[in-house]
């Protein structure tokens, strides 16, 4: 029976989300393994390997749907000026007052959750410079899955030079631990240098691991491991600190993003 033609695009977001909802099953099912092995010295290797199992899935997820994926509008703002800094945080945590006092903007602020729904951007002049501010979108928990746009909010955040994180004071403090976990789930790392480590893949030669300094954590073994999830067998790795296992990983990956992050607290509803 022929039907009314469905368009391509519609099609192809479709086929995104169904294969992303894979994706976040596979997480799952890792995360859950994880959470039930007990960490021992006869089980890091296998949890070094589900760590690097999980970092893989994650920057699949993270990965843009195509040319025939969506392309919501709002959120490509172009930069502008000497610096960047973007507002991140829960819904309803003062972001837009926050903006529209420092830059003058006019950003909707409200008493209820997603008030803005878009990027607001506003300037900020200082000392003969000018900082762009974004106000955007609150994320919530499982941003970096995509709930509540979350992904195109944490997209922005990777091209600030500095993240301001609003918080609300009359809430919980594990608030901040769940913004920090959805960012740090999209490759970002807050207040954090990248590792101290060379890595380079060749064609030949197998894998060459030098340390530099005595290492706590990751041994020749650990290594092999999570090169061998990640299908590289032929690498020259130098070690010149020591690094955790999820320091490798994050070096392996290489596209990690590495951003200053200041914590503001507004405590205007505790007073």
């Amino acid at each position: 029976e022929e039907g009314v033609p469905v368009p391509s695009g519609r099609i192809t977001r479709a086929r995104v989300v169904i294969i992303n909802m894979g994706v976040i099953e596979k997480i799952k099912e890792i995360e859950a393994e994880m959470a039930r092995t007990q960490k021992n010295k006869a089980t890091e290797y296998h949890l070094g390997q589900l760590k690097a199992k999980l970092a893989k899935l994650r920057t699949e997820l993270q990965e843009p749907a195509g040319k025939g994926g969506s392309s919501e509008q709002g959120f490509e703002v172009q930069k502008f000026g000497d610096g960047r800094v973007a507002l991140i945080g829960f819904p309803s945590v003062g972001k837009s007052t926050l903006l529209n006092k420092l830059t003058g903007t006019d950003s909707e602020a409200a008493a209820y959750e997603f008030t803005t729904l878009t990027c607001v951007p506003g300037t900020i002049h200082m000392r003969g410079t000018k900082i762009q501010m974004l106000d955007l979108p609150g994320i919530i928990e499982g941003a970096s899955e995509g709930k509540g746009r979350g992904r195109q909010v944490i997209a922005v955040c990777k091209s600030a030079d500095l993240l301001l994180m609003v918080l609300d004071a009359g809430k919980p403090h594990y608030h901040k631990e769940i913004l920090t976990k959805e960012l740090e789930a999209c490759g970002m790392r807050l207040n954090k240098k990248p590792p101290n480590v060379t890595y380079r893949k060749k064609k030949t030669g197998g894998l060459t691991v030098t340390s530099l300094v005595p290492q706590s954590v990751v041994d020749d073994k650990m290594v092999h491991r999570i090169l061998s999830e990640y299908r590289v067998h032929n690498a020259d790795l130098v070690l010149k600190e020591d690094i955790s296992v999820d320091d490798l990983i994050d070096v392996i990956e290489g596209n990690r993003k590495y951003v200053k992050c200041l914590y503001v607290y507004n405590n205007i509803d505790v007073c």
